[in-house]
């Protein structure tokens, strides 16, 4: 293999297609059920709109997309968010051919986005907004190189797209192409590449893309933030000094999250040349540290302002380029040799071995020790066990949450879903003795499962209608243990009487 990849590097990408569809595969030979991202996606997917909620909508529109040609079906999820990564990784694998000398150091670089957790593992589990500000993190480094390379009408134009793009991906990645336009001022050799009359096509086509949800997000500003503003500043402190050291603690520990395992791996390859490259320099590492740095000034300033609870995967868009930053140092201080591929091309092979491997085998080990994850909970029989209960098909369900709302269209994909908070995609619904609402809702699978309020409200809002005397149903879990039960509560709703 090593041979191989010296003589052709580029067969590289078809390790990793190879990969990725593996991983396709996995997902479908897992249960019928969808983890939290996912039962939000195939929900929103109902609908195409410039908005939705918190989240910014551009993998919402890539999923819808994906749906019209796949359905709203596991495969849909899958295969897009496994073309997504795949090309996060082709974008970033041809950065590194283009800014290293060593073809070697250009496919460990390319591998080493394997090393983080949250770009490798987590993305696979569940995340969606996350893999669209990687896929969109890499487009613009490529267009960026491309553009400082070989600068013409179509690179600058492609690094707008990419920025417009990342905005409406995810908003934390504006820190990105903000931290790269000081980091270029910083640098002589690129400085002239950001005062070329090019760059205002940048600027247009950015601000083109950026425009439609940016607008949307003004008139939507509490619905767009609130949800965001909350989980910044979720961690209780008794005070300002306690709120700075909280903040700074979760963002000390969310950095050792994201790169630990990244640099322990590379220590591996690199041995004790990786500790001799921290003072090597060139265009390009000084470039792209000064991203990363000037990025993590700006976190502390988030932390300074209020935030108290930094995620490890907030720092993706920014530091998913740690493995090329390392690649850079070890060719700056002429320290490539042969033996590195040699021994991080096993790491990156187990890698793509035991990442799919340990996604497999999480939902069964989970049941076996009673420690259950969203998968393990029996939705496609709940779903199909109400729906049996009656004997009309309902025109619309009514569920307590996204991730609910998901498997059951996901289960009944021929039944509209909605939930509270979104009555401005509901379209009208047959409501009379054949076709009734159907109000689906759980207490995190406990037996006690009181109706929500805010369900009571929409209810409530829709011609006063009531659940009367809800049903319930309490399926096994998925490879649980005998007599642990997971429960629903569900009623069926019709037109009152006169």
């Amino acid at each position: 293999m090593v041979a191989a990849l010296r003589e052709r590097p580029y067969l590289v990408f078809a390790l990793l297609g190879a990969y990725f569809i593996a991983n396709v595969i996995v997902r479908l030979s897992l249960p019928h059920s969808l983890e939290l991202d996912e039962g939000q996606q195939l929900f929103l997917a109902q609908w195409l709109a410039i908005g939705y909620d918190t989240q910014p909508p551009f993998y919402n529109w890539l999923q819808y997309g994906s749906e019209q040609l796949l359905g709203p079906t596991l495969a849909s999820l899958s295969v897009l968010k496994n073309l997504v990564l795949f090309l996060s990784y082709l974008f970033f694998g041809l950065t590194s051919f283009m800014v290293l000398r060593s073809r070697p150091l250009a496919i460990i670089a390319t591998l080493g986005l394997l090393t983080m957790p949250q770009v490798s593992f987590e993305a696979q589990r569940d995340l969606t907004h996350t893999v669209a500000v990687i896929f969109t993190s890499c487009l613009f480094l490529f267009a960026l190189v491309r553009a400082i390379k070989a600068p013409s009408l179509f690179t600058y134009a492609l690094t707008g797209l990419a920025i417009g793009l990342g905005i409406i991906a995810k908003y934390n990645f504006v820190l990105l192409p903000a931290a790269a336009l000081l980091a270029m001022l910083a640098e002589p050799e690129f400085r002239r590449r950001v005062f070329d009359w090019r760059i205002l096509l940048t600027v247009v086509i950015a601000i083109a893309v950026v425009t439609p949800h940016g607008l949307w997000f003004l008139d939507h500003l509490d619905a767009a933030t609130g949800r965001t503003i909350g989980k910044l500043t979720a961690e209780e402190t008794t005070g300002r000094l306690s709120q700075i050291l909280t903040g700074l603690t979760s963002l000390a520990l969310a950095f050792v999250g994201f790169a630990a395992l990244t640099l322990a791996l590379f220590g591996i390859a690199f041995g004790r040349d990786l500790s001799r490259a921290v003072k090597a320099s060139s265009p390009w590492t000084r470039l792209i540290g000064r991203i990363m740095l000037i990025s993590a000034i700006a976190l502390v300033v988030v932390v300074l302002l209020g935030a108290s609870n930094i995620k490890d995967r907030w720092l993706t868009p920014i530091y998913l380029v740690l493995p090329l930053y390392l690649c850079l140092k070890i060719e700056a201080a002429n320290l490539a040799s042969e033996r590195q591929l040699n021994r991080f091309l096993p790491i990156g092979l187990a890698l793509m071995v035991l990442i799919p491997l340990v996604l497999f085998a999480r939902i069964p080990l989970h049941g076996m020790l009673g420690k259950y994850e969203k998968l393990n909970v029996p939705y496609e029989a709940a779903v199909a066990q109400i729906l049996a209960s009656d004997p009309n098909r309902p025109s619309l369900v009514l569920a307590s949450d996204q991730q609910i709302a998901g498997n059951i269209r996901l289960n009944a994909p021929d039944i509209p879903v909605t939930i509270p908070g979104y009555e401005a995609f509901e379209k009208p619904f047959l409501f009379d003795a054949t076709h009734p609402l159907l109000v689906v809702w759980r207490n995190r699978g406990r037996e006690s499962m009181p109706l929500p309020q805010d369900l009571a409200d929409w209810l409530a809002a829709h011609g006063g209608l009531s659940v009367g005397e809800p049903r319930s149903v309490a399926l096994p879990y998925l490879y649980g243990k005998p007599g642990d039960l997971y429960h629903f509560a569900y009623a069926f709703v019709y037109p009152k009487a006169r």
